[in-house]
């Protein structure tokens, strides 16, 4: 159980941002916006409300991560693994075709290893690279993308299915409880009337991927709060990029940090989606993440993960 909740824990902290947190190498030197300016809320008839509501209930950020079983694209995956100082320990670079003309096939086009990437057994060093490697390299020929939105049903579920439902839910929903994590669950609850009096809220007009118009609307700690206070909040930053013209959600930006008996992390992570056809698919996505947890290895990883060449698959609708 302290497995799976710890491997849940340090992939599901998803994460562009404009400072690297973490003082280390980032593989992610793609810049995809360009922000303008602070947005006059009121004479655009925007507000708080508004945004956070876009986010509670916006469905179009998961579908995308669905509509990825009717392409054929090519993945480009690389994880950089690290050492208590921060230096690159381990490399994996693979890049996979994803074919969906007809019965969905992986090819492996280039794959490589090098450091300290696997035990002696064969298996990876870090739980965190276990996850990444069953969630982006086979996650569109596994239930990670089922038919069916994140549940929140009460039904009978075996111990894998219920961590997948609270991983997708923050992904997909964030603001909403997690629960079944210990000293975490309430903690991603950041837009309830409690929580809101320890953020600050700003809206920028910006151009995403050079052409399409969006805001980018974002939630950080106040800086003026005590220390105390800041140490018990998860959730620091949140950031949220919208189409301007279907305020569709074309981006989401975390930067989480917590720690306690149980563990101690530092992790920001980022998710990109873009038009293909006028279909949103997802083209990026970032993690960096430091993990410390109770008689298991200090976990240092990143990831870069790029998605290109969609291609609507034959016969498919």
């Amino acid at each position: 159980m302290k497995k799976f909740n710890f491997v849940l824990l340090s992939i599901f902290f998803f994460v562009s941002a404009n400072a690297q947190q973490i003082p280390r190498f980032n593989p992610d030197t793609i810049k995809t916006i360009t922000l303008d300016s602070v947005v006059n809320i009121k004479a655009k008839r925007l507000n708080i409300e508004t945004f956070i509501d876009a986010i509670i209930n916006d469905t179009s950020f998961y579908q995308a991560f669905r509509n990825m079983k009717k392409y054929t694209f090519i993945a480009e995956n690389r994880v950089y693994t690290y050492d208590k100082k921060n230096k690159v320990d381990g490399k994996i670079y693979r890049k996979i075709k994803h074919n969906n003309d007809g019965p969905y096939k992986m090819e492996y086009l280039v794959k490589e290893d090098n450091g300290k990437v696997y035990k002696k057994n064969g298996k990876y060093q870090l739980y965190t690279v276990e996850m990444f490697d069953y969630i982006f390299m086979n996650a569109y020929n596994t239930d990670f993308v089922p038919n069916a939105a994140p549940s929140s049903s009460k039904g009978k579920k075996g111990a894998n299915e219920g961590y997948k439902d609270k991983l997708k839910t923050l992904i997909f929903n964030p603001g909403r409880p997690i629960k079944g994590i210990p000293f975490i669950g309430s903690k991603t609850e950041i837009f309830t009337a409690n929580m809101r009096q320890y953020y600050d809220y700003t809206f920028y007009s910006g151009t995403y991927l050079d052409s399409i118009p969006v805001y980018r609307f974002k939630v950080s700690v106040k800086p003026d709060l005590s220390s105390w206070t800041k140490d018990g909040i998860m959730i620091k930053e949140l950031v949220t990029i919208f189409d301007k013209r279907n305020f569709e959600i074309l981006g989401r930006y975390v930067d989480m940090k917590y720690s306690n008996l149980l563990f101690d992390f530092d992790v920001q992570m980022n998710i990109e989606m873009s038009y293909f056809n006028e279909v949103k698919l997802p083209t990026k996505i970032t993690y960096q993440g430091n993990w410390d947890y109770p008689l298991k290895k200090e976990e240092r990883a990143s990831f870069l993960v790029l998605h290109k060449d969609y291609q609507l698959g034959k016969g498919k609708q």
